[in-house]
């Protein structure tokens, strides 16, 4: 039972059948997340935000083309950003200028431009990486900069799945319980889709408590399907083309410094999960461009900003099935679903609770990750310098809920606390003497590390 179990590469070799589960649990872990933020963005907007179908259709198209840039090597899913929803908020509030008496309607498309141009801010920085190097880029990057600010994704996720669980802790303590459960004590099949039984098995006890009458802590009903009734089988999506505006784009543009370094960090945070090196092979100057020209692509249509999502990293550490083509079937089954209004309120009618407690496993898996990290690449925490720039990551990183706000001629940008971490700890490593992480010597004993993982998993 403490024997950990050996990472599967190729899923074919289960067969068929549990490939599309497998793709199923990858769909669900990302769903509540990818709609969320559209809801979020029509508070602001009072109703005339984005749509639910085309944020689908845009986490699946920009999944498999970044798949395509990547050559099929990174099994990371993109899901809408929520770093981006200071700027939305931002935008929506605009009355000065173009936007005064402007509707809320024709405010958005602005936004979405702004998602535009910060999609190619990442094609800008991947190319220069291209021309300058990996190799001169990581030496801004090392582990006692990257391991912190991967800490800091999944805690900075924690207050979410605690917000979701409390709506009804006695569903989420079950999706909770389950997925331990199979993760744990389950054999075969089960084994490798403790999050997909998690949903199942809570979904069928929030059927079951809906009926006896309980409802949530807030007295609202546990399931509510009146938009299923109401929505139609199938209908396209409801595209639209975005517009472009300076004032717009000074404030969404910015918000890709941040995105940016989670993207690394997200990307160092997959290869430390399945014991590879994709900031060098694919390169992350693929990786960045394939996040940049998935963002710019949602954002030309009409939908949110994409990034790679933790709670799929969550998903590949509890499954230990590695294999790219599997997120690429969740891919396609979050394209399908957009073209189905009714489905996707159908699975948009999971209950809050469930998504809690099947957070507490996936959040809590990156932040472990990060620390991983941190000691895999043997971070001498005994010197001063490593010690500070942790601290500052972490209380920086953890200690701006709200992000921070100024004003550049005239215009609010808000710079996340995941950003703020970013830059000031890549910042002091610059500044501070000392030189103990060199990326090539590390690489090369990374990858007879990796060998000898590789040796150990195969007996």
């Amino acid at each position: 039972m403490n024997e950990k179990k050996k990472a599967i590469t190729d899923a074919r070799s289960l067969g068929y059948p549990k490939m599309m589960l497998l793709g199923l649990q990858h769909m669900f872990a990302m769903f509540g997340a990818t709609i969320l933020v559209p809801m979020i963005v029509n508070s602001y907007f009072k109703g005339h935000g984005l749509s639910i179908q085309v944020t689908l259709f845009c986490a699946g198209a920009g999944t498999l083309l970044f798949h395509l840039i990547t050559k099929g090597k990174v099994p990371a899913f993109l899901g809408s950003s929520f770093a981006f929803l200071g700027g939305f908020a931002t935008i929506a509030s605009l009355n000065t200028g173009i936007y005064k008496n402007m509707s809320m309607a024709d405010k958005l498309p602005y936004a979405c431009g702004g998602i535009v141009v910060a999609g190619l801010m990442y094609i800008v920085l991947a190319l220069i990486i291209k021309m300058v190097g990996i190799k001169k880029v990581m030496k801004f990057l090392p582990p006692v900069v990257t391991g912190p600010i991967i800490i800091c994704i999944g805690l900075s996720l924690a207050p979410s799945a605690i917000n979701n669980a409390k709506t009804c802790w006695p569903l989420a303590l079950i999706a909770l319980g389950v997925v331990i459960f199979f993760n744990i004590w389950g054999k075969g099949i089960f084994k490798i889709i403790p999050i997909l039984m998690g949903v199942i098995i809570a979904y069928a006890c929030a059927l079951i408590f809906n009926q006896l009458g309980m409802t949530n802590a807030d007295g609202s009903a546990i399931l509510d399907f009146a938009a299923v009734s109401k929505a139609a089988p199938i209908h396209f999506q409801p595209f639209s083309f975005c517009k472009f505006d300076l004032t717009a784009i000074l404030v969404m543009a910015p918000i890709s410094l941040a995105t940016m370094m989670e993207h690394v960090g997200d990307i160092s945070s997959i290869s430390a999960t399945v014991d590879g090196n994709f900031i060098e092979d694919p390169g992350l100057h693929r990786t960045l461009f394939g996040d940049g020209l998935a963002t710019a692509l949602a954002g030309l249509i009409g939908g949110p900003a994409n990034t790679t999502y933790g709670e799929n990293t969550g998903v590949l550490e509890l499954s230990r099935v590695h294999d790219p083509r599997v997120i690429r079937l969740a891919a396609i089954y979050a394209i399908v679903l957009s073209f189905s209004p009714k489905f996707a309120d159908l699975i948009g009618s999971l209950p809050a609770s469930i998504i809690g407690g099947i957070s507490f496993i996936l959040y809590g898996m990156i932040s472990a990750i990060g620390v991983r990290n941190v000691v895999e690449n043997k971070v001498d925490f005994t010197k001063s310098r490593n010690l500070i720039i942790a601290a500052v990551i972490l209380v920086t990183g953890l200690g701006f809920p709200e992000g921070l706000t100024f004003e550049i001629a005239g215009t609010s940008i808000t710079l996340t606390a995941l950003a703020l971490a970013a830059i000031f700890g890549i910042a002091l490593n610059a500044i501070l003497p000392a030189k103990d992480y060199e990326y090539t010597e590390n690489y090369d004993r990374d990858i007879k590390k990796f060998e000898t993982l590789a040796e150990i998993n195969n007996k």
